[in-house]
C-alpha cells in the first residue's frame, strides 16, 4: 500500500477545532466535513487540495475534542496520509477507526516542506521525499491496521469477518 501526492505543511498542535471547525459538527455528511477542512487555519486548502495529497505537521497532531469528524474530514477532502512529528492519541486512535492512515516521523515532518511531492510506503515505513531526493524511516503500519485500512476502516473491517 502506498500514497503519494504533493504536501500541504501545518506546524505544532492543529486541534480538531481546526481541521473541521465545530459550527459545522451539525452534519456527519463526509462531503459536508471535507468542503469547511481546515478553512480555519487555511482557507486555501479545500480549494487545493487534490485527491492522494499529503498533510504534514510537527508535533501533537489532532489534540483537542475526541471528535472523529476530523478525521473523516480530512479523509473525505482527498488526502491520502498524515505524516507528524507526533499525534494526539485520540486522533491517532480515530483516524486508523476510519481508514486513514497516519506515520509518527519527527525527520519527515521537519525535512518536508509545503508543495513538496512525497511518497510513502505503508508496508515498510519509508517516506520519500521526491522533490529533495531524501527518505525517512517511519513506522510501518502492522499487518493487521493495514487491513483497517485497506478495507477503509474498522466498521468496514468487521463487516468483512
Amino acid at each position: 500500500m502506498k500514497a503519494h501526492g504533493s504536501v500541504f505543511k501545518y506546524g505544532d498542535n492543529v486541534d480538531t477545532d481546526v481541521i473541521i471547525p465545530a459550527r459545522y459538527l451539525n452534519s456527519s455528511d463526509p462531503k459536508e466535513l471535507a468542503a469547511h477542512c481546515m478553512e480555519d487555519i487555511d482557507k486555501e486548502f479545500v480549494n487545493q487540495v487534490k485527491s492522494g495529497d499529503l498533510i504534514v505537521a510537527d508535533k501533537n497532531f489532532g489534540c483537542g475534542s475526541s471528535r472523529e469528524h476530523a478525521p473523516i474530514a480530512i479523509k473525505a477532502a482527498g488526502v491520502s496520509c498524515v505524516i507528524a512529528e507526533t499525534f494526539a492519541r485520540i486522533f491517532y486512535r480515530n483516524a486508523i477507526n476510519i481508514g486513514l492512515p497516519i506515520i509518527e516521523c519527527p525527520a519527515a515532518a521537519k525535512g518536508i516542506e509545503a508543495g513538496d511531492e512525497v511518497e510513502v510506503d505503508f508496508d515498510t515505513g519509508v517516506i520519500t521525499n521526491v522533490t529533495k531526493g531524501t527518505t525517512f524511516q517511519g513506522q510501518p503500519f502492522p499487518e493487521f491496521m493495514q487491513k483497517i485500512i485497506k478495507a477503509e476502516g474498522l466498521v468496514n473491517y468487521i463487516n468483512q469477518k
